[in-house]
């Protein structure tokens, strides 16, 4: 290819070509839909009125659901958070899956001081493939309100308004889904870094896209739903052999453009304590990808074109470096230049927005080791299915 008097090689010049179409559509993806909860912040910022209103508003009763098994530390720790909420009328039901520890008594004693705390069990022998989503179904059952919002026993709600700031996504009739966001404690260690960089970014990939009106997964730390949703689509059926998926298959599987939102003010967020291990954060990954390929098709393709851009990004980068002169060195260097300062400034502010850990240098080895490291679980769990979680 001939640009006046200077040659570029054909090879050099399709591979250029292709790094400037992945890079275009790197862009595109981090503007539509990972700096989602930023506009969502904007918006309110524009709103002040209209936010501080939904404070003091008359909110309908709801319905917090907690499933436990061995949990009773973490419930004496975290529950009395949950039951002293700012909020009108409220329940509190939490299901101890057969646990062997302190719960039950730990949940008779908050009982005695706590009216609107109620509790349901799971038997030992109760053979079913995912007891959390036979607990939820029961919760759901036994639900005195139309509107439920779930949590789980190792969360902490940030502020004593994160009900109101969860069921403030509820904002007209047309909502059934409210999805937030569930943040975990910052220790120094590298791993909390990468725990934090990994739940920041999973967490701005589902809440961006739901707020583009393209929802496709919640999580069950942080996650509001009508009770008349579940009921009308059946729960979790066709979702009983899945070990995990109690959360983010059923919002996949009942989501729409029209009735679902997000509600991420940093009053409205959970806190959960990290995994310590490298291994116990593997093994959380894997249960987490394990349901990935149930998702409908079209979030898989969504899902996967990201990743995959951003790989032959690096790739193509790389080969440019190698086999490229100098001025294609430095068209290479520029658009890696512009994706990291554009990714950067995106995450640092939904960090700061958000209120969580800062992110730091070190993004930028995890922007490569995380979804190398998600295709190889992937991989792997397709060899090697566990027989439990």
């Amino acid at each position: 290819m001939d640009l006046g008097c200077y040659h570029i090689p054909l090879l050099t010049a399709v591979l250029a070509i292709a790094l400037l179409t992945v890079f275009v559509y790197q862009m595109y993806y981090y503007a539509r839909y990972m700096a989602g909860v930023n506009r969502y912040y904007r918006k309110k910022r524009k709103t002040p009125a209209l936010d501080a209103a939904s404070k003091t508003k008359d909110y309908p009763p709801a319905s917090v659901i907690i499933c436990a098994r061995n949990e009773g530390e973490n419930l004496k720790k975290f529950l009395p958070k949950v039951l002293e909420q700012t909020y009108g009328t409220y329940e509190v039901i939490v299901v101890n899956d057969a646990s062997e520890d302190n719960t039950q008594d730990v949940l008779e004693r908050f009982q005695l001081q706590y009216p609107h705390l109620r509790t349901t069990f799971i038997p030992h022998n109760a053979r079913v493939r995912s007891r959390k989503k036979l607990a939820l179904t029961l919760a759901v059952k036994s639900a005195k309100y139309e509107y439920l919002v779930l949590t789980d026993a190792d969360c902490c709600p940030a502020s004593q308004n994160w009900l109101s700031g969860i069921m403030s996504g509820f904002h007209n009739e047309e909502t059934e889904i409210v999805l937030g966001y569930g943040a975990y404690y910052e220790h120094p260690a590298l791993l909390n870094r990468l725990i934090a960089y990994d739940t920041l970014f999973n967490g701005l990939q589902y809440l961006g896209m739901a707020y583009a009106r393209h929802p496709y997964m919640g999580v069950g730390r942080n996650l509001a739903y009508r009770k008349s949703t579940f009921v009308r689509n059946h729960g979790f059926e066709g979702l009983q052999n899945e070990r995990a998926g109690d959360d983010d298959l059923f919002v996949n599987k009942v989501a729409n453009r029209c009735n679902t939102t997000i509600a991420v003010m940093p009053e409205s967020l959970t806190w959960s304590v990290p995994k310590s291990t490298f291994g116990e954060w593997i093994q959380q990954k894997r249960r987490h990808l394990s349901v990935a390929p149930k998702y409908k098709f079209s979030t898989r393709v969504q899902l996967l074109l990201e990743p995959l851009t951003r790989g032959l990004f690096y790739a193509l980068f790389i080969a440019l470096t190698v086999a490229g002169d100098m001025w294609i060195r430095l068209f290479a260097g520029g658009l890696l230049l512009i994706r990291w300062i554009v990714r950067m400034l995106i995450l640092r502010i939904s960090a700061r927005n958000l209120q969580v850990r800062k992110v730091g240098v070190e993004a930028s080895l995890f922007d490569i080791f995380l979804p190398l490291n998600s295709l190889w679980l992937m991989f792997y769990n397709r060899l090697h299915k566990p027989q439990r979680w």
